[in-house]
């Protein structure tokens, strides 16, 4: 039994001949980027341009993260200090601070015989027909003020405790102004060994004489241990 093979008709082959004839031809052409080595140095030099111009118009853009750490006014107030005590002056936003010179010390007050016045504490009112009573009212008649009566009860205490028989054996002063000696006191009264108005009466003569006032008194005997 014999195998017949179909050949092709030769129209078809001819069709088929024509149709491959006619098909365009697709050609896939790839694309290399173009890298050019010149172009970098244009790129950078307008990079650096760029922040040269963003520094000119806004010198603060960009450097800081927060509002609250933008920078100051610049016309925020400015101070200098001298030193010692101090008193700001401001004048169009700028302050300056300039030392205060503090007053000198008061003076201190001395008598007119060079000593320096002491002050004593608030001695009040003595009572009647006490020593203290008589000095008192031999205080206000020559014009002092009360505190020189305060002076004197505190110059006094110290040395005789106002008691009209104090003696001091060692030195031999005696009274309550501890006249040295004790005798000096009767240029006042023969009764100066027992009269108190005797003895302050020359005791304020004393102090008058040579510290002018019992404060001025009382001031040197607080230096030197007596008067």
């Amino acid at each position: 039994m014999g195998i017949h093979r179909r050949s092709s008709a030769p129209g078809a082959l001819a069709l088929r001949s024509s149709a491959q004839t006619l098909a365009p031809r697709r050609e896939v052409v790839l694309l290399r980027p173009v890298r050019s080595r010149a172009l970098l140095p244009l790129l950078a030099a307008l990079a650096t341009l760029g922040f040269v111009l963003v520094s000119i118009v806004d010198p603060y853009s960009g450097a800081y993260a927060s509002e609250t750490n933008a920078p100051a006014d610049p016309r925020a107030a400015q101070t200098y200090t001298a030193g010692g005590e101090l008193a700001a002056v401001a004048r169009d936003g700028y302050g300056l601070t300039k030392k205060v010179v503090p007053p000198p010390p008061a003076a201190k007050k001395t008598t007119s015989k060079g000593g320096s016045a002491g002050s004593a504490p608030a001695a009040g009112t003595p009572d009647p027909g006490t020593a203290q009573a008589i000095a008192h009212q031999m205080i206000l008649s020559r014009g002092w003020p009360e505190t020189e009566y305060d002076c004197l009860v505190a110059l006094w205490n110290k040395e005789s405790h106002w008691n009209v028989y104090s003696y001091n054996a060692r030195s031999g002063a005696y009274g309550i102004p501890q006249a040295l000696p004790g005798n000096k006191m009767a240029s006042v009264g023969a009764d100066w060994q027992t009269n108190p108005a005797t003895q302050i009466t020359w005791g304020l003569g004393y102090i008058t004489g040579r510290y002018s006032t019992p404060c001025g008194a009382w001031g040197h005997s607080q230096a030197k241990g007596w008067y």
